[in-house]
């Protein structure tokens, strides 16, 4: 199984494109917003050194993407592919973030829609990890019809250990919604 973490995909709303060192600036002008990071368990990623070591991860992990809107060009945020497992049949989606001028406009749903479908040509689970305290995300994560499935202390990329509830979309029931 060849499966490319960094394939560019569009649907009718937004356009997918690999993360680049260069889009640092342009994409933290989104990140920049502290409301962004309200409700996630890194509350601080919105000042400019903190984002750095966000970014820096994102870079690294060779599975992270920058969003745009197709109509206008403008960056709606970012999101990434990551603990791809052949064994298990899985991959996570998440790190994502959206601008708050995209908020309940349908972004989301486009970006998690594009990367589901993606995935589920290649494995037969998604995994989305969600801050304990993010009810909006855990809310829109319901929405697409993923279940939780756990709670797991995760480390995000050189910051401090958080509570993060784990949720799974399983290929059967994606395929049904």
């Amino acid at each position: 199984m060849y499966f490319d973490l960094q394939p560019t995909l569009e649907n009718d709303l937004i356009q997918i494109v690999p993360l680049k060192e260069t889009d640092f600036e342009a994409l933290y002008a989104v990140a920049s917003d502290p409301l962004i990071w309200e409700q996630h368990p890194n509350k601080d990623r919105y000042q400019r050194t903190v984002f750095k070591n966000f970014f820096k991860g994102a870079i690294e992990s060779k599975g992270a993407f920058i969003v745009y809107e197709k109509e206008t060009g403008k960056i709606v945020g970012s999101s990434r592919y990551y603990e791809l497992d052949e064994e298990n049949s899985s991959v996570a989606v998440g790190y994502t973030f959206i601008g708050r001028e995209f908020w309940g406009k349908g972004h989301n749903r486009a970006l998690k829609t594009l990367m589901l479908d993606y995935a589920f040509q290649f494995v037969d689970k998604v995994i989305l990890h969600i801050g304990a305290s993010n009810y909006r995300s855990q809310k829109a994560t319901e929405k697409l019809g993923a279940s939780k499935v756990g709670e797991l202390e995760v480390a995000y990329y050189g910051e401090p250990v958080k509570l993060n509830f784990v949720y799974q979309v399983d290929k059967a029931s994606w395929a049904a919604m």
